[in-house]
């Protein structure tokens, strides 16, 4: 196994930089063949963190699925190589108790993803989304009960505003817990966790005073930050595929500032997916960033920005006109009111 630099959280966490998403890419569209390669490889290379969730595929369960029979086979006895995460929050199966933020619906969730791994611990369990309908104080109490059960060793948040993050974990000190991470969407053209919050404080001023780990996940925009669609939209690509990142947020102006940013990527020797990459870990509080990947070639491309030199100064300055909101932030409103 290679390795890679980590970053560890005064939450305890020590992540490598760049870690696996398996949101996409891991379901009944890709064959069996196609996944395992893929994460035999990124764990050859030392990306030792394999995040998950309940309704990564699709179908649901998929993903986790997958990485079950991996550690039953070619990952057998190296769990403890392994860091693995899931989530509960979005639909996994019908009716009122298959989303949200119920603890039945959590407790439930958490017990069907271990099954699939076929492990009797995740070593993060998070709640996917903040749930309005749903008292933050079961949402959480259903986090302790994760890991004082011993089914999950740390537990976190996803996308929870700077002001939901402050009182869940009020909540969470009061039921003896400690919220360890926080994961949140953030790129060149998603910097929402920047912005103040009604009390001047971003979600990642509120992660760093906590001592949160920080995972960032969709760095590179959707896949707008590939360089795929520097020219178009090519067919097998996920905006002409329907997938989440939608044809239409592929303005003119958009798309001129994702060339602007290829080209000082050029400029610095680097490429445009790396240039993202080592932007968002520009910053310390940021310990991993989670990235997806068809390909082996595609995954070599993202860990290459762990190794490469941090931003210049002027680069930095370069990059600043261009790194703007595109209107891409799927998960906010649905995770959060305020």
């Amino acid at each position: 196994m290679s390795s890679l630099p980590h970053r560890r959280s005064t939450s305890g966490l020590s992540l490598p930089v760049v870690s696996l998403g398996l949101w996409q890419n891991f379901g009944t569209g890709t064959s069996f063949d196609a996944q395992r390669r893929l994460v035999l490889h990124a764990v050859d290379r030392g990306v030792v963190h394999l995040d998950l969730a309940n309704n990564y595929g699709p179908p649901p369960f998929a993903a986790e699925e997958t990485i079950g029979r991996l550690l039953g086979r070619e990952l057998r006895g190296r769990r403890d190589e392994l860091l693995l995460t899931t989530k509960a929050g979005y639909r996994a199966w019908p009716g009122p108790y298959g989303e949200h933020g119920s603890a039945k619906y959590l407790r439930a969730s958490l017990d069907e993803s271990l099954r699939r791994l076929g492990v009797d611990a995740v070593d993060v369990f998070y709640s996917h989304r903040f749930d309005a309908a749903t008292p933050l104080e079961e949402t959480v109490g259903a986090l302790a009960q994760a890991v004082r059960s011993g089914k999950a060793r740390q537990v976190g948040i996803s996308s929870y505003s700077a002001e939901r993050t402050v009182e869940a974990l009020a909540v969470a000190d009061r039921l003896g817990v400690r919220l360890a991470v926080h994961q949140p969407a953030y790129s060149l053209l998603n910097r929402w966790v920047e912005r103040p919050g009604p009390d001047g404080t971003s979600l990642l001023d509120v992660a760093a005073r906590a001592g949160m780990a920080v995972v960032a996940f969709s760095p590179l925009g959707q896949g707008m930050l590939t360089g795929r669609y520097l020219s178009g939209v090519p067919d097998d690509s996920r905006a002409a595929r329907g997938g989440p990142l939608r044809p239409e947020w592929l303005t003119d102006d958009v798309l001129g500032h994702v060339r602007a940013l290829d080209g000082i990527a050029r400029a610095g020797g680097r490429t445009l997916p790396r240039l993202a990459l080592a932007w968002v870990l520009r910053d310390p509080r940021i310990t991993s960033v989670l990235v997806g990947a068809r390909t082996v070639e595609q995954l070599d491309e993202n860990l290459a920005a762990a190794t490469d030199p941090p931003l210049s100064p002027d680069e930095l300055r370069a990059v600043e006109p261009h790194a703007v909101e595109a209107g891409i932030n799927l998960w906010g409103p649905r995770s959060s009111d305020r």
